[in-house]
């Protein structure tokens, strides 16, 4: 009952909804066919989130432009690229989201503009308000003609009408937000048009204006046009972005010009408001990742929330049913928005409204599977869930026999192994010879900002336990032990084990895992040797508790391989090192350490740090011995996690599902 306002209906233009929990739009790719319509993975994957009782579904956006800036229809689903087929396959997903109870809004593009991705780019100029640089290539963007806007805004009409009758209840404006096109006309640092469309704040948003005025005309007025909306930009200078608790003056759009482009918007019609902060040029904050703090969003959000009277939509990180219950009841927004803890589980609502907030599977923030893989690869997945956005493909396969399994090894594979093993009807075991549950979730997730790393190896925990999955803590087996134990199939999950080597004066020489652990103290001034995520991490965490800390690196940049996959990710931690005061040291190498002095080899020449320690941060070796004893004695016998191949957490999950999955 605690978390029963979040469960209460609000109403959407003329569409109620029945909880305060929205499917936040993130992109759909991989998701549609060739015709541009929806594939059967973007029908159940939608279908899934509708199913575990999320009030209201906002698809990932869909492109529709076929004159200004067209885009592959095969990339995201198109209304207009071939209507029939988009009005087909959309019919059966609106037609079972609204099975549940569930209400679903299809987001629209207005187009990207300077921040076209760049291999969509070619030969062909990049559109703009203005000819303004490209955010990610050395290119001047072309001004786009008037012509071309009232193109798209007739565009605009015919999508919205094409959704309406595939059975969406409603359609969301992809944006005065993050920097899209609309955004950009909408920010005078990119709009620097003397027509119409230009000069003053109500000149600028005169196109995201007449895109509701079309759609109404177009659709009735009861029909919900909702827009994504970005109250500050928070961008220091072109393509830099600021830090939270930064000091900077605003080039982008402030809070001020933010709130009275929210009470226009309004006056023009629209009937909510998805608020967030940031653009491209600063895109950690559109794409919040672990460096951020949870419902970064909600001061602006309440700040909205005051000058408008349409519902206010609130994401960020907003995954804490406590926080999202608070912001409910003290009108910092009215609708909840989820979207990467809706990819980890898709049955959150039904578990926090029938009283398992225990079970809910926990969002990381990694952006690995979701974000990472969007830009690289145009595939929508979940680093903790291995079944989002590939849920028919990868059902749980029926037990025809159940197996007793021997899992040697608790980390994230052993964990998941024996959570897949045991949901399908086998019998796992699994042995750790530590004293928890987790493996290297515990020491990465030591740091303020990787909690959740904590929080997932506590839900495998529960998971197990709830499972009735026996598990034997503090054991590590020997081959006789295991040749002597009964079992019908065998996984090795022993993990890896950091690298090391010796400095000289080894005493105070540690590697990133015990420190994390608070095994050993590094002192007031320490040197980590090694650049890459766990090393810029520790490192990170070691400053924001008042150490005074200098990264090492042999390559010429850090987190040069293995780095985070998501460039939010990675540009923000790239930039919060200097910022919280990290000295880095690239091209160099560490060569002795002795008297509470380093000496590190750079390019300029010798150099001598002064430190308490020097904490090795130098990658990971698989720890894989048992299972070549075992290899050839066993019948049945899998490796999995790092004990396989020293990767990340994505992969340990990934590779342990799809085995267990099939045994």
């Amino acid at each position: 009952m605690k978390y029963k306002k979040l469960f209460s209906p609000v109403k959407v233009g003329s569409v109620t909804l029945k909880n305060r929990f929205a499917m936040a739009p993130m992109g759909p790719l991989g998701l549609a066919d060739a015709n541009g319509g929806w594939n059967q993975r973007g029908i159940d994957y939608y279908v899934e989130r509708a199913k575990g009782g999320t009030g209201l579904i906002i698809t990932g956006v869909t492109f529709f432009d076929q004159v200004v800036e067209k885009q592959d229809p095969s990339t995201v689903p198109n209304p207009l690229y071939k209507p029939v087929n988009f009005v087909k396959t959309s019919r059966e997903m609106t037609e079972r989201v609204h099975a549940y109870g569930s209400k679903i809004f299809l987001q629209l593009s207005g187009g990207f503009g300077r921040v076209t991705i760049p291999t969509n780019v070619g030969d062909i100029p990049p559109i703009a308000p203005s000819p303004i640089p490209h955010r990610w290539l050395d290119k001047i963007c072309r001004e786009i003609s008037v012509d071309e806007i009232h193109a798209i805004v007739h565009q605009f009409g015919e999508a919205a009408f094409h959704a309406k009758r595939a059975g969406f209840d409603g359609v969301q404006i992809h944006a005065v937000h993050e920097g899209y096109l609309l955004d950009q006309f909408a920010i005078s640092m990119f709009n620097q048009r003397t027509d119409e469309y230009g000069g003053s704040l109500e000149n600028r948003l005169r196109f995201a204006k007449e895109v509701v005025e079309e759609i109404k005309k177009r659709c009735g007025q009861d029909f919900p046009v909702t827009l994504r909306f970005s109250v500050k930009s928070m961008i220091k200078d072109w393509r830099v972005g600021a830090l939270p608790g930064e000091e900077f003056e605003e080039k982008g759009r402030d809070t001020e010009e933010g709130l009275e482009a929210a009470k226009l918007l309004e006056s023009y019609g629209y009937d909510a408001l998805d608020t967030d902060v940031g653009t491209y040029d600063a895109w950690w904050w559109n794409h919040p990742p672990m460096y951020q703090e949870k419902g970064l969003y909600r001061k602006y959000c309440k700040m909205v929330k005051e000058v408008v009277s349409i519902p206010v939509f609130c994401a960020g990180r907003m995954d804490d049913p406590d926080m999202a219950l608070d912001a409910i009841e003290n009108g910092v927004c009215d609708v909840i928005d989820l979207g990467r803890p809706l990819l980890a589980d898709p049955d959150y609502c039904n578990k926090l409204r029938s009283g398992r907030q225990g079970e809910i599977r926990p969002c990381i923030s990694c952006q690995e599977g979701c974000m990472g893989r969007v830009a690289e690869y145009s595939l929508i997945n979940c680093a903790v869930n291995p079944q989002a956005a590939r849920e028919r493909f990868t059902a749980y396969e029926p037990v025809l026999r159940p197996k007793k399994v021997l899992i040697i090894g608790g980390g994230v594979a052993g964990c998941e192994a024996a959570r897949v093993l045991a949901t399908r009807g086998h019998k796992p075991e699994v042995y750790e010879k530590g004293s928890r549950l987790g493996g290297n979730l515990i020491p990465g997730g030591a740091p303020e900002f990787k909690a959740d790393d904590i929080a997932l190896a506590d839900w495998y925990t529960r998971e197990l336990e709830r499972l009735n999955v026996p598990v034997h803590l503090n054991t590590e087996l020997t081959k006789c032990d295991v040749l002597k134990s009964e079992f019908d199939t065998l996984i090795v999950a022993t993990g890896s084990t950091p690298k090391v080597f010796s400095l000289g004066d080894n005493e105070h020489v540690y590697t990133a895992s015990q420190v994390l652990l608070k095994e050993k103290e590094c002192g007031s001034a320490t040197v980590v040797v090694g650049g890459g995520l766990v090393g810029c991490e520790t490192a990170l965490w070691l400053a924001q508790h008042g150490k005074k800390v200098t990264i090492v690196e042999a390559l010429d940049k850090i987190m040069a391989v293995n780095g985070p996959l998501c460039h939010a990710n990675k540009d923000m931690l790239e930039a919060l090192l200097p910022f919280n005061g990290i000295d880095i040291l690239t091209s160099a190498k560490v060569t002795g350490y002795a008297d509470g002095t380093l000496t590190v080899s750079t390019e300029d020449g010798e150099k001598q740090i002064s430190c308490d320690s020097v904490i090795l941060s130098v990658g990971y070796k698989e720890e894989n011995s048992l299972y070549q004893e075992l290899e050839f004695e066993v019948p049945e016998i899998y490796l999995f996690g790092d004990a396989k191949k020293v990767s990340n957490i994505m992969y340990a999950i990934w590779d342990a599902f799809e085995v267990a999955n099939h045994i």
